[in-house]
């Protein structure tokens, strides 16, 4: 082993499927992963005693800004019923007075929480393009590369999914409070992706995607041109699907279709296509999805956290989807906790339990494995991150379990992960390594008072 390179030997490393025991990770300077081998043919390894190594979460859907209103939308309203469009616009008014520098404040906060849990790479539904009033900056990307520096720092890899957003609505009015999103034609905003996907040219940890809001807030042309310019530049193309009744509704009297098929007769799934939510989708929407080889991003948390609904994930899974996990509106940043309640809100709904679990595999971390899978692998597969798996030649991304804390103490190999998805809590995270670079050490980040303090500050200006 030549002195540039680092090994990591854990009790347990989780590769090919299963917890092993006495395997040291190489990772070499490019900060890939250069060998998994036995632990007696390296010198001078970087002991993790009491630990197991596992490959980083991939968080696929984030709106980082949202954490400032943490808490501030758990009251009543001065309706008759609080909904998802109540809470939009409690949302917005938090939205329109933060300044390029909060914004950057509040994503290193939700980053910094990302990290201290076990993600290395997420994916950022950025809409937040213009000043409050709807005035254009003199660089389009201005708060998109404030969150990319907010992730930089923290050391997250991300996907900067730059969101186009045309219009309040069919036949609606402009809301003044969407003005920091609104880019009316294609043109313009394909303009400031490839001016972003340039600036961003040669980071190793940044790239950008394009993300058309919904079919609610982008028109159907404007849509189209937006999915083909992704297609031909293969970026990840990532949507809100189907959130809510109302946006099925409205898209039915515009169009006499729901948005699942219009997405589908109007050629716009592919491989490379993430419908995020898609809680109402019926069976015979998700064929076209699952040829298309589309994912899906469900949310669980804020999606029961907002009222949305419960995402058909066993119908997906039937069809053959793979599903991606985020923690969109960052009420709680906890990946392993969106895994557990993708199954547990359809254990509410069905009263039975192991709904996901694949059919006739009764091994004990079935269940586990399938639900990790989309907190990893899938999610990498989402937003185009080349992480998800402890493979040779992948990025050295990967987070650390205490085996000695209380929530998965005394677990075995064989049910060490069922132990982790399932029962774990974020107390357990010790370690978080990125491109080979530790970046949470004894489940500190090193920069995680400042970023702290600053959030601190930043919450009492908003909210005094």
């Amino acid at each position: 082993m030549t002195n540039w390179q680092q090994a990591w030997l854990p009790d347990l490393i989780y590769a090919d499927g299963r917890f092993q025991r006495d395997v040291a990770l190489v990772c070499d300077e490019t900060g890939g992963i250069a060998q998994l081998i036995p632990a007696g043919t390296v010198e001078h390894p970087l002991r993790l005693k009491n630990r197991a190594l596992l490959p980083g979460l991939v968080n696929a859907h984030s709106h980082a800004f949202q954490r400032v209103i943490r808490g501030r939308t758990e009251h009543r309203t001065q309706t008759q019923r609080d909904t998802f469009w109540t809470w939009r616009e409690m949302m917005y008014s938090a939205a329109t007075r933060l300044s390029p520098a909060d914004i950057y404040d509040a994503s290193r906060l939700a980053f910094l929480e990302m990290a201290l849990s076990g993600i290395t790479a997420v994916g950022e539904f950025h809409y937040l393009h213009h000043a409050a009033d709807g005035s254009k900056y003199e660089d389009p990307n201005l708060i998109a590369k404030e969150v990319v520096r907010a992730a930089n720092d923290i050391g997250l890899r991300i996907a900067l999914l730059r969101v186009a957003y045309g219009r309040s609505g069919f036949e609606t009015e402009l809301n003044p409070r969407q003005a920091r999103f609104i880019e009316h034609n294609p043109e313009k905003f394909l303009s400031s992706v490839e001016q972003l996907r340039s600036d961003l040219a040669g980071h190793d940890k940044a790239w950008a995607g394009v993300a058309p809001h919904s079919v609610r807030a982008v028109p159907l042309e404007y849509l189209k041109e937006v999915v083909r310019y992704g297609n031909e530049q293969r970026l990840p193309i990532h949507m809100h699907v189907a959130e809510q009744n109302a946006e099925v509704t409205a898209c039915i009297h515009e169009f006499g279709r729901s948005p699942a098929a219009l997405l589908a007769t109007e050629g716009l799934l592919s491989n490379r296509f993430t419908a995020v939510h898609a809680i109402h989708v019926t069976a015979k929407a998700m064929d076209p999805l699952a040829k298309a080889q589309a994912l899906i991003c469900a949310c669980p948390t804020t999606e029961r956290n907002l009222g949305d609904g419960v995402v058909p994930a066993d119908l997906f899974l039937k069809q053959g989807l793979r599903l991606a996990l985020g923690t969109d509106s960052q009420v709680q940043i906890d990946l392993l906790e969106e895994a557990r309640e993708l199954e547990y809100h359809l254990r509410l709904q069905k009263m039975e339990r192991n709904v996901l679990a694949a059919d006739g595999d009764c091994s004990i971390s079935a269940l586990a494995a399938r639900l990790f899978e989309c907190a990893t692998l899938n999610g990498a597969e989402s937003i185009g991150a080349p992480t998800g798996t402890l493979e040779v030649g992948r990025p050295a991304d990967f987070f650390t379990v205490d085996l000695d804390d209380p929530s998965i103490a005394g677990a075995t190999e064989e049910d060490l992960l069922s132990c982790v998805v399932l029962g774990q809590s974020r107390t357990a995270v010790r370690d978080v390594v990125i491109g080979g670079h530790q970046i949470v050490a004894e489940g500190r980040h090193s920069i995680q008072s400042e970023v702290v303090d600053r959030f601190k500050q930043l919450q009492k200006k908003l909210w005094g």
